[in-house]
């Protein structure tokens, strides 16, 4: 290895991510063991674990200012763990590791914990300059390639539909198709063969047994790698330290329950890791305390549904229910996850039988809490 990776001294500043519109910013230090204060600047790099590297690439987004990466040192090779977006400063970012932290070996597998573009979007261009197989599960890899096949066509009937019936006006109709279709362009083309991840299989990685444990709700299949050797799992955004990652229902799946998924995915992760496992998330700093941190991601979103329940009293819009769930303004920076997690809430109580819906005179769905979810 041509530079030894440096551990720098910048305080990492807190990254709202493609993150959960509901509050939930817990205090640093506040349950959880941190391993440092401090990020790699990118172009560096922190040995988290032996043979385990912690890289950080910039995003070009307003709120979302970063991603962790992760490089796993593989006999004569390495593995890459997430890739960023697919823009030049990044392919520059990495040409660098290639040369100083790599020292000229070979990628010879990429995996990606999940579809959204700042963990795919260099996935192809790193597997084709390589010759290195993609490594994902079969439900982010088909959704992965369905979305960026959206990018250069008109919004869907259906897209348009499940908006209408949110409540959206008709000027939030139209920015939304005039938006659509922006997924592929930050994703270069993604090989068309993959390998694919499935929960409870194991691998080698520089000698060492890692683990697949599958998570949804973020997404639908998203992989985590755990190794018990390490103590150490590399959690993507299934598990961060300082925000609850989004949970939306999206027009492709309207009737879906990702927050159901999303609170067992959290049980699954406490009964599989240790307490002290050392967790390597997609955002933040890395830190111990998983199960601390699961717990209270369950208990925001059972609040919020509460809240939502009391809320609902009498008949709700998607769209009127923001004020219970954000404390942030809702704008047209943020109306469409903002609707989409509000959706997903209200999706979870009517499948606990809590809520009921119904179209109104105006197309749109109202929603209700049925007399004895309130006794």
């Amino acid at each position: 290895m041509a530079d030894t990776p440096k551990i720098l001294t910048k305080p990492s500043p807190a990254s709202p991510h493609d993150a959960s519109l509901i509050a939930d910013k817990p205090k640093r230090g506040v349950g959880l063991d941190f391993v440092t204060d401090t990020a790699p600047e990118p172009g560096e790099v922190t040995e988290l674990a032996d043979g385990v590297f912690w890289l950080r690439f910039s995003l070009p987004m307003t709120g979302l200012n970063h991603i962790n990466l992760y490089a796993l040192r593989d006999g004569d090779g390495w593995v890459v763990v997430d890739t960023g977006i697919s823009m030049p400063e990044a392919k520059r970012q990495w040409e660098g590791h290639f040369k100083t932290l790599m020292g000229g070996r070979p990628i010879n597998r990429v995996i990606c914990t999940h579809l959204h573009p700042d963990h795919t979007g260099l996935a192809g261009w790193i597997c084709r300059k390589f010759g290195a197989p993609l490594l994902m599960t079969r439900g982010e890899y088909f959704l992965c390639r369905l979305l960026v096949a959206d990018t250069g066509h008109p919004a869907p009937a259906a897209g348009i539909r499940f908006y209408q019936k949110a409540g959206f006006t008709p000027a939030q109709i139209d920015l939304y198709k005039k938006r659509f279709g922006g997924f592929g362009k930050a994703v270069s083309d993604l090989p068309h063969a993959y390998d694919r991840l499935v929960e409870g299989e194991t691998g080698k990685i520089g000698g060492r047994t890692w683990r697949v444990i599958i998570g949804s709700g973020h997404s639908p299949e998203h992989a985590c790698l755990y190794c018990e050797e390490l103590g150490l799992c590399l959690t993507g955004d299934q598990l961060l330290p300082n925000i609850s990652s989004n949970v939306s229902v999206w027009p492709t799946e309207p009737e879906g329950n990702p927050l159901e998924d999303w609170i067992r995915s959290c049980h699954h992760l406490i009964e599989q890791l240790p307490e002290d496992t050392l967790i390597g998330p997609a955002h933040g700093i890395p830190f111990r305390g998983a199960h601390k941190r699961l717990n209270k991601l369950i208990e925001h979103h059972e609040k919020a549904l509460d809240r939502l329940l009391r809320h609902c009293a009498e008949p709700k819009l998607a769209t009127e229910v923001y004020s219970v769930l954000f404390r942030r303004p809702i704008d047209d920076r943020n109306r469409i996850m903002a609707v989409g997690e509000s959706v997903a809430h209200l999706n979870c109580l009517r499948a606990r039988g809590l809520v009921s819906r119904r179209l109104n005179d105006a197309g749109q769905f109202t929603y209700k809490a049925r007399k004895h979810a309130l006794a």
